[in-house]
């Protein structure tokens, strides 16, 4: 057993770059791998995971309290992947780490060899029985698999049922059966698709020239409120149906005006030549053109029409079984046995036909439901979605105040039919002891299907695929959608979910040796005993990021009606909820909610962290140790959870960031996206721990996160990735106290105002966010700033751009193309305008909060800059793009009459923009040599020109073309001192390769006099 005092690797260094890398890699892997079970939100690579577990497992070899038989046994085992260590303790420690990034790698995770020394490393060091991992937040599970992996026990419980049933199938289900239960699923797969294939044939009928249907693409409707007019408008985001290079189609429209009544519009499929003969979508931001007559529908209208007709996701018939209303199906998607592709087609009547039936049939089941009594749930989901219309939490849902309130009006009537008998036959599935494992992993199968088929996916024109829900952590409104054939043998079919479940069996089998147990339970009420655990790692939830139990609902609904009576399926702490639990679910949420659910504040997340992490304090071992990991992008959800660590009893003894998001994906792209996580090392603080002494840990705090920082950045890590891994050493010398207190006795807290100047007022973390920022700007201008020597637009952009770079990806180029399922998430209308996919402005972007902290402390006031550096809305900072200051920077004449000034008086070519600058007399005072005679009014509204100033003056003269200005210019400023090419040399390491900004400076640069 390792000694209490002995440190794990996990306190003295860590493989950060190589297991950085991995993980990324990760999240392109699909065959095989244990995410494809069912989908669940931010799930922690099995990477990172595995090599954390490993340095917290493992003793480090330097230690005094290092066991010799660890040593020796260790050794001998890493000869087998590596050869022998060198005879220093130093050299077992280097070998140790290195087979920690080695057995990061995917491809070795599953290697025989790689298993064996990793267990055999686990069993050196706790020789007497195998260690117990505890994750109380387990999720998706990454943390449990990757201990069974390792040999050892694990435990693992949530509080979201979809969770537990996950965590069940993958470390108790798989585990037991092994690799017999892909056969089991394999057969009762095939048995399931079969009946299917039978019932729905006549609801997916064949094409008579024996083409299948795959996908039929629908667009909502609404009527034009024009008094001349009244027709229908289909609600299309784009006429494309395919932007493939060697197949384009598209949709183009044709009105025709019958004698009497409304217009109607036609449509045709055809090959474009060019781009632009392929109209414009009807619908921006919810509001809807008419092709008609050109009127424009007001939001407002456009949701109260949707809302009267349940989303109008559904066909609307008439008594003689004609289309009269609802949704309109724009073109069918079908497999010709004979070609290769897909082919589009105009619908026919049978295609309106097969629809009727399966509103005839959905009519049926419900009508037999209710003659035998309404027995047990609805067949069709009847539960509400959230009744605010956002679901707390990130605004999740969106799409109740368009008629979606129940979690049946996500399917169409041929949608619910399908899933009623699928749902019947995974019911009937599986026989034996082992029937209830095999019905279980089955259910999680139809995950796959429900993504997909559903009326809030959207057809994704470049792969000619259906792009299922939850391409973001939301469920926004889809005008279109593509109602997919769930028995087609692609994408998002039953036959892909089923083989989402069978190939991670392999997998799981392979690699786990012991049989994991798991619960629904509540982390701040862990149902283990005192003193049970070795180590307590957990990935806990993330502020207000992601609305967990929202969105799970969605499945939740379904896995109720497949899995009758199962025991996780009831909220054990509200009998009357329906869905899943949320009262205790530890999430901010200062939503008003009308289902009666509390908002819950940010003390209240505080406290259940708190409760949380005072649970993982007492079943841990005196010996333990545990590992917390947290992305979240803004400081006020950092606070929350530091102050849960702290007031839970642990100290902090490590802090280490794993690349685990790709730098590319949306969110990153112009924004401080995180790319890292950072897994906080902790240990239980004594009791008896001492009072430390302010003066002692501020003067220690400046070195501590200065090394990190350059330790860090040898690694790759970079920007909002290095501010917030910086946060575990300086909570190092912090949270080793049981307080922290000033000379007059005063506790120092840690998070508190930050626009205090007393400490115990200020507290501890405003000092922490300015020693970053403090050792940000000596790195990228080269200097200190002692005494306000920069100027407070140069400090603001300089820490804007640096916050903004990207780990591993260099100064925040984005330059990978994303295969997003995101794809039109911008097209209902909580976006204003600037911030659609269309109109968003151009420029770079941090959270106000993120700003706020580096910039009070350094002297930088933010609303002095508004209008001139930057933009702030929506608690959203933008840094205003170059291009935008020219007016500001030239007056209404513009860049090119300035530059004529410049050319007339080369002299004086900083005087020719600002037009209210003078030339300094003899005797007369002024700032950079210049007299300022503009009224008081004007200075207000504009300031003193400052160096950063200068340097878009000589960007935009560069854009301009105006060479001769330019080096009228950059003479000038050479005459005046360094300081205006220090700061362009600074902005160009700092701001994006691909970016025109980088672009313009490296060519004004290239034009310097020599």
């Amino acid at each position: 057993m390792i000694p209490k005092d002995c440190k794990r690797l996990a306190e003295v260094d860590f493989p950060i770059a190589v297991v950085s890398k991995h993980a990324a890699r990760e999240k392109s892997i699909r065959h095989g791998h244990p995410s494809t079970l069912h989908l669940w939100w931010a799930r922690r690579p099995l990477a990172s995971s595995r090599a954390m577990l490993l340095a917290l497992l493992l003793p480090d070899p330097c230690d005094e309290h290092c066991p010799l038989e660890f040593k020796l046994s260790a050794r001998q085992l890493l000869e087998k992947v590596q050869g022998l260590p060198g005879l220093k303790d130093e050299d077992l420690r280097i070998g140790l780490l290195k087979f920690i990034g080695d057995f990061a790698n995917w491809d070795l995770a599953s290697h025989l060899v790689f298993q064996q020394v990793g267990r055999e490393l686990v069993h050196a060091a706790y020789p007497e029985e195998n260690p117990l991992v505890v994750d109380p937040f387990a999720g998706g599970g990454s943390i449990p698999l990757e201990a069974l992996r390792l040999g050892c026990e694990t435990f693992a419980s949530d509080l979201n049922p979809v969770a537990g049933l996950i965590l069940k199938v993958m470390i108790e289900d798989i585990p037991r059966h092994g690799p017999r239960l892909a056969e089991e699923l394999h057969n009762a797969g095939r048995q399931i698709k079969a009946q299917a294939e039978e019932e729905l044939a006549d609801l997916y009928p064949q094409d008579a020239d024996g083409s299948t249907p795959m996908a039929y693409l629908w667009a909502r409707t609404v009527r034009c409120e024009s008094p001349k007019c009244g027709a229908e408008i289909p609600l299309v985001r784009s006429f494309w149906l395919c932007e493939k290079v060697n197949r384009k189609r598209a949709l183009k429209h044709k009105v025709v005006r019958p004698g009497t009544g409304p217009p109607r519009v036609d449509f045709e499929v055809f090959e474009p030549n060019l781009d632009s003969d392929v109209p414009s979508g009807t619908v921006t931001l919810a509001k809807a053109t008419c092709l008609a007559c050109g009127a424009v529908l007001r939001p407002d209208r456009v949701r109260a029409q949707l809302d009267a007709d349940r989303g109008g996701a559904d066909v609307v018939f008439d008594r003689d079984g004609q289309r009269s209303g609802g949704a309109r199906l724009l073109a069918v998607v079908a497999l010709r046995p004979t070609e290769v592709g897909r082919c589009y087609r105009l619908p026919t009547l049978g295609d309106y036909a097969a629809v009727r039936r399966a509103q005839v049939r959905l009519t049926q089941f419900l009508s037999e439901w209710e003659r035998r009594g309404r027995p047990g749930l609805c067949p069709v989901p009847d539960e509400p979605t959230p009744q605010d219309g956002t679901g707390g939490v990130g605004g999740g849902f969106r799409t109740r105040k368009y008629g979606l309130h129940s979690f049946g009006d996500f399917f169409t009537a041929r949608q619910k039919v399908a899933l009623l008998v699928l749902v019947k036959a995974v019911e009937r599935a599986g026989s034996g002891e082992n029937a209830g494992d095999v019905r279980e992993a089955l259910a999680l199968s139809l995950g796959k299907v429900l993504r997909h088929c559903n009326v809030i996916s959207k057809w994704h024109r470049a792969s000619e695929t259906v792009a299922g829900a939850f391409g973001m952590q939301a469920i926004p409104m889809s005008w279109d959608f593509p109602e997919l054939f769930p028995l087609v043998r692609y994408a998002g079919g039953l036959d892909d979910g089923i083989d989402d479940v069978i190939e991670p069996v392999g997998t799981i089998a392979h690699a786990t040796r012991m049989v994991g147990q798991r619960e629904v339970a509540d982390a701040a009420e862990h149902p283990l005993p005192d003193h049970s655990a070795h180590v307590w790692f957990t990935d806990p939830p993330y502020y207000d990021s992601v609305p967990y139990a929202d969105l799970s609902d969605f499945f939740f609904v379904w896995l109720k009606r497949v899995l009758p009576n199962h025991r996780d399926f009831r909220d054990p702490f509200d009998g009357d909820n329906p869905l899943t639990p949320k009262r205790r679910e530890a999430v901010r949420d200062e939503q008003n909610h009308l289902d009666g659910r509390p908002k819950k504040s940010t003390q209240w997340y505080e406290q259940k962290m708190q409760s949380a992490f005072r649970e993982g304090r007492r079943i841990l071992l005196p010996t333990g140790i545990g590992s917390v990991v947290f992305a979240h992008k803004t400081t006020e959800g950092w606070e929350a959870l530091l102050s849960g660590i702290i007031r839970g009893g642990w100290t902090i003894t490590g802090s280490w960031p794993v690349a685990t998001e790709r730098g590319a994906r949306l969110r990153a792209r112009e924004s401080a996206a995180l790319t890292t996580s950072v897994h906080l090392i902790c240990r239980a603080r004594p009791v008896d721990a001492k009072v430390g002494d302010w003066s002692d840990v501020l003067r220690e705090l400046p070195n501590r996160v200065g090394d990190w920082m350059a330790r860090l950045q040898a690694e790759g890590v970079r920007g909002a990735d290095l501010v917030f891994a910086c946060i575990g050493p300086a909570l190092e010398i912090y949270s080793r106290y049981s307080a922290v207190v000033d000379t007059e006795d005063r506790e120092i807290p840690l998070g508190g105002d930050p626009t205090a100047t007393d400490p115990h007022e200020r507290g501890y973390l405003a000092y922490v966010w300015e020693a970053v920022g403090r050792a940000a700007l000596r790195q990228v201008l080269g200097r200190e700033d002692e005494g306000g020597a920069i100027e407070e637009d140069a400090r603001l952009v300089a820490l804007f751009l640096w916050t903004l770079q990207s780990t591993n990806g260099g100064n925040g180029d984005n330059d990978a193309e994303e295969p997003t399922q995101d794809e039109g998430a911008a097209d209902e209308d909580e976006h204003s305008e600037e911030e659609s996919t269309h109109r968003k402005p151009k420029g770079y972007t941090l959270i106000f909060d993120v700003v706020r902290r580096f910039a009070q402390p350094l002297g930088i006031h933010l609303p002095d800059w508004e209008g001139r550096i930057i933009e702030t809305r929506k608690g959203i900072v933008r840094l205003l793009p170059v291009a935008e200051r020219a007016k500001q920077l030239f007056g209404e004449d513009g860049a090119q009459a300035a530059a004529d000034r410049i050319e007339r008086e080369p002299a004086s070519p900083q005087l020719s923009f600002f037009p209210e600058i003078q030339p300094l007399a003899k005797g007369q005072r002024g700032r950079g040599g210049v007299l300022i005679t503009a009224s008081d009014e004007t200075l207000a509204a504009r300031k003193d020109t400052t160096t950063l100033d200068r340097v878009h003056v000589a960007m935009l003269l560069q854009a301009s073309g105006r060479s001769i200005a330019l080096r009228a210019l950059l003479v000038a400023e050479q005459e005046r001192g360094h300081d205006c090419l220090r700061l362009a040399n600074a902005l160009s390491a700092l701001y994006p390769r691909e970016s025109e900004e980088k672009r313009l400076l490296d060519a004004m640069l290239l034009a310097l006099p020599r």
